[in-house]
């Protein structure tokens, strides 16, 4: 093993200590934040499982007493969503903004016990900027993002459990479909997260570069230094604009891929669910019905994908 792959195995194995510190300290609020974003989950199943017995039933054989019960269990489920998506915004957001805040306190404790080379080498407005910003990083960890992405894995287990139900066959065809787009965002933001990380040091460069040549302008007109300074920001500049556009069309190409992917789904849906209401093994209601839950299977690939990062 290279020195290099070592160091990297290093940092791995202290990125998932240390998320694993911040999950076990905020564990109660997770939990109480779990327990809730489950509560909304199972309430917004009642609206696209509710599609197949509006359109069978109350349209298809025309049982128009079911409409304001049917009505009356959406609105229901609505307002169960509502008020765990505010609860969750006060019990996990707090609970994310106190962990960040605890961060930048650690780190910048940390940064000011470094011995004073340190601090020659490195540019006070770079730390700075690190200092402020790197902490928004365990966002996700902490807030509202790992509690979706367990509250949609449940969702996703139900509504597979639901659409193989309704037509195992055409369920086999998404789910293919879906975890090649799911292997296809894995690798797309392996490729991407080192592009997102080197801009927050890029961007701690550049203004920590530009703080200090503003803070020091009396020095840097006294050597009529400011076509060095234009230059050297300049360069910072440019450099973050590669590293821009580099990621967006990172982002525009898995954006594309995404509409192709869906554009697929909706294919084998027509193909493969349209013979099977012509065949009569599916009735209009299931087509429907099984166009809202494969919408809820592949949700967790998108709250997966943003953890990551």
């Amino acid at each position: 093993m290279t020195e290099k792959e070592k160091k990297k195995k290093i940092k791995i194995s202290t990125a998932w200590r240390d998320a694993r510190e911040l999950i076990w300290t905020h564990r109660w609020r997770l939990a109480l934040g779990g327990v809730l974003m489950i509560l909304s989950q199972l309430a917004g199943i009642v609206l696209p499982a509710s599609s197949k017995y509006l359109v069978d039933e109350v349209i298809g054989k025309q049982q128009y007493q079911l409409l304001k019960w049917i009505a009356l269990a959406i609105g229901v489920a609505t307002l169960v969503q509502a008020v765990t998506s505010f609860a969750l915004s006060q019990i996990l957001g707090v609970a994310a903004q106190f962990a960040i805040t605890d961060m930048r306190k650690k780190v910048q404790a940390k940064i000011e016990r470094l011995p004073v080379s340190y601090f020659d080498s490195t540019q006070s407005g770079q730390l700075i900027s690190r200092i402020m910003s790197d902490a928004e990083g365990i966002r996700n960890l902490v807030g509202t993002g790992l509690v979706q992405l367990v509250g949609s894995v449940v969702t996703a287990i139900i509504s597979i459990c639901v659409l193989f139900w309704l037509n195992w066959r055409l369920t086999s065809a998404t789910m293919f479909v879906l975890a090649v787009f799911g292997g296809s965002l894995y690798l797309a933001f392996k490729k991407l997260r080192p592009i997102f990380r080197e801009r927050q040091v890029i961007n701690a460069e550049v203004t920590g570069r530009l703080s200090e040549s503003l803070s020091g302008i009396r020095i840097v007109k006294s050597y009529t230094a400011e076509k060095r300074e234009e230059l050297v920001f300049a360069r910072g500049a440019h450099k973050l604009f590669r590293n821009v556009a580099k990621s967006l069309t990172g982002v525009s190409a898995m954006s594309g891929f995404s509409s192709v992917i869906v554009g697929a789904i909706g294919v084998v849906m027509i193909l493969v669910g349209g013979n099977a209401v012509i065949a009569g093994t599916m009735t209009l209601g299931d087509m429907f019905m099984y166009i809202f839950f494969t919408s809820l299977m592949a949700v967790p690939i998108f709250h997966l994908t943003a953890i990551g990062t």
